[in-house]
């Protein structure tokens, strides 16, 4: 998982050229550190369609800030840069997992319509 700070936010997630999975986490957060591996394998099956970033929340406030944070771990899907989904609280790795997989429906289907609108 890549690791951005403020200095490099906007160049690899607000101007990426794929839908972003922003992971805000913290060293002290016990689940934050048990999701990850999850969140590695989702893009892993996602290759080449989701972009992974992690944020250290209590490196990075501003970010903290920005993005209104209440509790950790959050994770954002940041597409054209542009908030579409947010995840602030689930109750085990079956629920992350399908939010996430409706997160990834939801961005295909949108795709789908955007281009056969675009080809009539």
């Amino acid at each position: 998982m890549l690791s951005v700070n403020e200095r490099n936010f906007k160049q690899e997630v607000l101007d990426a050229s794929t839908p972003v999975l922003v992971n805000f986490w913290a060293p002290w957060c016990g689940l934050c550190h048990m999701i990850v591996p999850q969140l590695v394998r989702f893009q892993a099956e996602w290759d080449g369609q989701l972009k992974l970033v992690g944020v250290n929340a209590d490196e990075s406030l501003k970010l903290a800030s920005t993005y209104r944070l209440k509790t950790l771990p959050t994770i954002v899907l940041v597409d054209g840069g542009q908030v579409q989904h947010r995840l602030d609280c689930f109750l085990g790795r079956e629920d992350l997992r399908r939010t996430l997989d409706a997160f990834m429906v939801a961005y295909q289907n949108r795709n789908e319509s955007q281009l056969l609108y675009t080809a009539s």
